[in-house]
């Protein structure tokens, strides 16, 4: 018995990660294939006349069991990856992409589909289903199905060939990090570092049978070296080595792979019709066109710059009085935190103490009750896929706020039900990429009078507990919960009849909005005063602290604002202008695109695109701009929830409908019916620099 192709018995019938060895998936991933291909061959073969029940709605439903196992595999090997577990990936990637251009490329499905499609007015759809069938016809079309077959066999081996090397590329980025260790030997070396992080030091050394301190690339490693380390030599060895990440031109080199991708993502671009992939990206986005996000962030990056100047500056007079004439990129965390300091006297090692892990989620779960009636219970009993996971039932309360969002009469009791699985995972490993995530094990969908409720997990990479100390986030990683928590809401409350419209299947540069949004409560002084508390003494932060907080909102807004444009900019480029790299090195072409956004000299030996798993490995390819694109709706949401109280009920009651949707409207109107207007860009001006 394969556990991956039956009927789970787990509660909620919940990922068996406990059942499910490595030697499952292959021959489960097989067996899967084929039931869903016999299940769309029951719809092509259906005698009846194609009608939206029997082909667009069928369609919708099927493969669930394939898509289930296919989250499982691919979240894991995110989350908890290994030699095994990659090369199974190797294995199974072009497999599963074979099946979707099978389906795509399905000359007698497409045929039903562009029936009912041409025939849409006679069903009488409501408007998911109206949307569902858009989708649906656009789908097929944007993966080939006008095509003739000699050039559906070029781009199903494109197709492939794209999921191997996207795939190739994060493995890279992966090995690049853990290749890398700075042993440290010499306490002096470590010198402005806080005693916490040392004992982090001291641990990962332990943990590798040495002596004394060991600096990794892992992010709650390199991060606070480069913040406090007075040592300006190792600071630039560390960064150097976290530059040369896939770019030192050894075994998990990308630039080639690089260059690969988008070629691939040229030709498929070209045989579909578009000019280039970028086109091809954002005619299915809000945005619509690259002139169009071009536009958009040159506009910002005209506003922003003159900020961000003025903020190097102050930096740059700070470095000078130590001696240092030239400021270099691997200064600026250090002499940030030096002027964070003076201007607001706060730093993070003084706030971590105020905001320990289980705190600050407790917040963040309060916070979704105050707003949306939800409450969090931990489960025990549900497997897990490592011992630092913790799985919790999540329930919608008939709560306060509910009840004045949606009053009842007084024979009406508000019920309490279940509404999801969260799944938390927050700490570093060997096995897990860097950064931090929302992703989804089940979607949420209603069939026969049932509505399947989701499973959602976050991953991040917190500094681990000591065995003195819990695990102390720093402001920014407190700020990432509350983002990756704003997508899991998402997720939770989604409300929607089919699994491929349902939470954060949104366009694109949409999916930011809820977890931009949810970041704002974190400089709220009235909200941080519940949940910012010593952990030792249970003193909340005190008022200045919080203010200080609260007015440190835009700190390096203009730093940040550009580096992000930067990062958007060379998307886009990348997407638009891929022949020039036939004559560029990605280090040329990185320079001159992101020359414009840049504050401090290029080094020649590093560069950030060998490792920009964004574009090459994750779903960002010409659609990074959409995290700037979202801080306008979310600044002008906020704003909106600030004009009414932001814990305001009737506001809160709509933001939810907006989150329940999924993509079930056109984000634009959907977002209209929340806000009452489109989103206004003077909003995130008003917010980044007053």
């Amino acid at each position: 018995m394969n556990i991956l192709t039956e009927n789970f018995t787990t509660p909620y019938q919940s990922a068996p990660f406990d059942q499910i060895k490595n030697e499952d998936y292959l021959p489960a991933f097989k067996e899967l294939i084929q039931k869903s291909e016999k299940e769309i061959d029951a719809i092509i073969n259906n005698n009846e006349e194609p009608t939206f029940e029997n082909t667009i709605e069928a369609l919708a439903f099927s493969g669930d069991q394939l898509d289930r196992a296919s989250n499982i595999f691919f979240n894991l090997n995110s989350a908890e990856t290994s030699d095994e577990l990659q090369q199974i990936a190797q294995e199974v990637s072009p497999i599963l992409t074979e099946y979707s251009s099978k389906i795509s490329q399905n000359e007698a499905l497409f045929n039903r589909i562009k029936k009912v499609y041409d025939q849409k007015e006679k069903y009488h759809l409501n408007e998911e289903q109206e949307m569902l069938l858009n989708e649906t016809y656009k789908g097929f079309v944007r993966s080939g199905a006008l095509l003739n077959e000699e050039d559906k066999e070029k781009l199903k081996k494109i197709s492939m060939d794209l999921s191997l090397k996207s795939l190739q590329f994060g493995q890279n980025v992966l090995a690049s990090t853990n290749a890398y260790f700075k042993h440290i030997t010499n306490k002096e070396d470590l010198a402005g570092i806080p005693e916490a992080i040392i004992d982090q030091y001291a641990e990962e050394a332990k943990e590798r049978n040495l002596e004394g301190w060991v600096v990794t690339l892992q992010y709650p490693s390199y991060i606070p070296f480069m913040t406090y380390a007075e040592n300006r030599d190792l600071r630039k060895e560390l960064a150097l080595a976290n530059g040369k990440k896939s770019f030192d031109g050894g075994e998990f080199d990308n630039q080639n792979l690089i260059k690969e991708l988008l070629n691939l993502k040229q030709q498929k671009a070209k045989l579909l019709g578009y000019a280039n992939y970028a086109d091809y990206v954002l005619e299915e986005r809000m945005a619509k066109s690259p002139t169009k996000v071009i536009d958009f962030l040159n506009e910002l990056l005209t506003k922003a710059k003159p900020y961000a100047e003025k903020e190097i500056e102050e930096l740059k007079a700070l470095a000078k009085a130590d001696g240092i004439d030239e400021m270099q990129g691997y200064d600026h965390a250090f002499y940030a935190e030096k002027l964070r300091k003076a201007k607001y006297d706060l730093n993070d090692e003084e706030l971590k103490p105020y905001f320990p892990l289980a705190q600050v989620q407790e917040a963040v779960f309060g916070l979704s009750k105050q707003l949306f009636g939800l409450t969090f219970e931990e489960r025990n009993d549900i497997p897990k896929y490592h011992e630092d996971v913790k799985v919790y039932e999540v329930f919608e309360a008939g709560s306060k706020i509910l009840q004045q969002a949606q009053p009842t009469t007084d024979n009406q009791q508000p019920t309490t039900k279940y509404k999801s699985l969260l799944y938390v995972d927050y700490f570093p490993r060997k096995g897990k990429r860097a950064g931090a995530w929302m992703t989804s094990y089940k979607n949420q969908y209603q069939k026969d009078g049932e509505n399947s409720r989701p499973h959602i997990s976050i991953v991040c990479n917190f500094s681990k507990p000591t065995k003195d100390t819990p695990s102390l986030l720093t402001f920014q990683e407190v700020t990432t919960l509350f983002h990756e928590f704003g997508h899991a809401l998402h997720g939770m409350l989604a409300n929607t009849q089919y699994p491929n419209l349902s939470g954060t299947s949104v366009k694109w540069d949409f999916v930011e909005l809820p977890s931009q949004f949810l970041e704002n409560f974190c400089y709220e002084p009235e909200f941080l005063k519940t949940f910012a508390k010593h952990y030792k003494t249970g003193e909340v932060l005190p008022d200045e602290k919080i203010e200080k907080i609260a007015q440190s909102k835009n700190f390096m807004e203009g730093y940040q604002t550009l580096r992000q444009l930067g990062f958007g900019i060379l998307d886009m480029n990348y997407h638009t202008k891929v022949a020039e790299l036939e004559n560029k090195s990605v280090k040329e072409f990185e320079d001159d695109y992101t020359k414009a956004t840049q504050l401090y000299p290029s080094n020649p030996e590093t560069a950030m695109s060998p490792s920009f798993s964004h574009i090459f490995q994750g779903g960002y390819s010409a659609g990074y701009y959409s995290y700037k694109w979202a801080e306008v709706l979310d600044a002008d949401a906020f704003q909106y929830f600030k004009e009414n109280g932001i814990f305001d009920p009737e506001t809160a009651a709509k933001f939810k409908v907006l989150l329940s949707s999924g993509g079930t409207k056109d984000p634009m109107e959907l977002y209209k019916s929340f806000r009452g207007s489109e989103p206004k860009v003077e909003s995130l001006l008003k917010r980044a620099f007053g």
